[in-house]
């Protein structure tokens, strides 16, 4: 399916989205240890292979992952990046994002690996909790995002708070 052809029109004059159209999609790269831009959480719903290095990942609107991204030449790490995202619906606002199309909600946005290393180190403990990281209080990355952008300790995620966030997730309509 082509990502980019023209929605058609159904016809009282709306427009017909395809579900392509409906995803968010991620290009990610492995070339070792030179580019490596990977997924370290979220339920995809597609994959293409595009080459041996590359392939795009979708995932549905509302889904949240986290992208990482390192680079390097032959002086060292020149990128060092994750983002924790959550896809939008293709009417709603979003923030652009390389490698993202069209973009989506940035959750958390940390760059520089001493940084990149804690948020992945919040991954694996909100694991040990047996909670998947996609499922994860939206409020809970944006608060890790704002104490390590100013150089604070971030809370710990609980299974207390896992919970309420449920129970306030199926309240809403």
């Amino acid at each position: 399916m082509n990502d980019h052809a023209p929605p058609t029109a159904h016809r009282d004059g709306r427009l017909a989205v395809s579900r392509s159209d409906s995803l968010t999609h991620v290009e990610l790269t492995w070339v070792e240890k030179k580019i490596e831009h990977w997924v370290r959480f979220g339920d995809c719903v597609e994959e293409k292979i595009l080459d041996r290095r590359r392939r795009i990942v979708s995932f549905c609107a509302g889904s949240i992952f986290a992208f990482v991204r390192w680079a390097s030449n032959d002086f060292g790490t020149i990128v060092s990046r994750i983002d924790i995202v959550r896809a939008v619906a293709p009417a709603e606002p979003y923030q652009t994002l390389p490698f993202v199309r069209p973009g989506g909600e940035i959750l958390l946005r940390i760059d520089g690996w001493p940084k990149v290393e804690r948020v992945l180190q919040a991954i694996d403990a909100v694991e040990a909790l047996d909670v998947d990281p996609a499922d994860v209080a939206p409020d809970h990355w944006r608060h890790v995002h704002s104490r390590l952008t100013v150089g604070h300790e971030p809370r710990a995620y609980t299974r207390a708070q896992h919970d309420a966030w449920l129970l306030r997730r199926r309240a809403q309509p």
